[in-house]
């Protein structure tokens, strides 16, 4: 499955480690919650860039801590109908201030992809044979939003208070 970063296709250079496997000597890697819990401090320490993957049970304030220090966050999606990992994008860029790769794994649909942009996600991984023309598609889809996200588009609301304002001021 292609990994879409920004709206196209790039290559992963992220090594996943399983819990009580060895690192390997160099390069980027992504260990789960548990283990960088317990390994932080020589996770961090190390010759590695790292990145956490966190269950879409997790709280991302467990990482809060590190956020400024972990390259990557890792969001799972397990069920398209499960959408608890956008709103631990939204915390982690708007509560939390985190400015690395948040990236979206597991059921990515193509109707969820303007949603996870909005939410903060900045990568996925996506089922899809021509992804990029898919995230075209999907990322634009949408002009206009009610609600404020983490991408600080502007809503409707604002737009038209704006407008009033220029008005009155003519």
């Amino acid at each position: 499955m292609p990994l879409l970063k920004d709206g196209k296709v790039a290559e992963d250079v992220w090594a996943p480690v399983e819990d009580g496997a060895e690192l390997p000597a160099s390069g980027p890697v992504l260990v789960s919650l548990a283990r960088f819990k317990t390994e932080h401090g020589s996770l961090l320490a190390g010759n590695h860039s790292v990145g956490v993957k966190l269950a879409n049970s997790d709280d991302p304030a467990e990482i809060a801590a590190w956020l400024d220090r972990i390259s990557l966050v890792v969001l799972d999606f397990p069920k398209y109908t499960d959408g608890r990992a956008l709103s631990q994008s939204q915390l982690l860029r708007r509560r939390h201030g985190y400015k690395g790769e948040i990236r979206a794994t597991g059921q990515v649909l193509r109707d969820q992809l303007r949603l996870m942009i909005r939410s903060g996600f900045d990568a996925m991984v996506i089922d899809e044979a021509d992804a990029e023309a898919i995230y075209d598609i999907s990322a634009h889809e949408f002009s206009e939003f009610y609600q404020s996200a983490a991408d600080t588009s502007d809503t409707i609301f604002v737009k038209r208070q704006r407008a009033r304002q220029s008005k009155a001021a003519e």
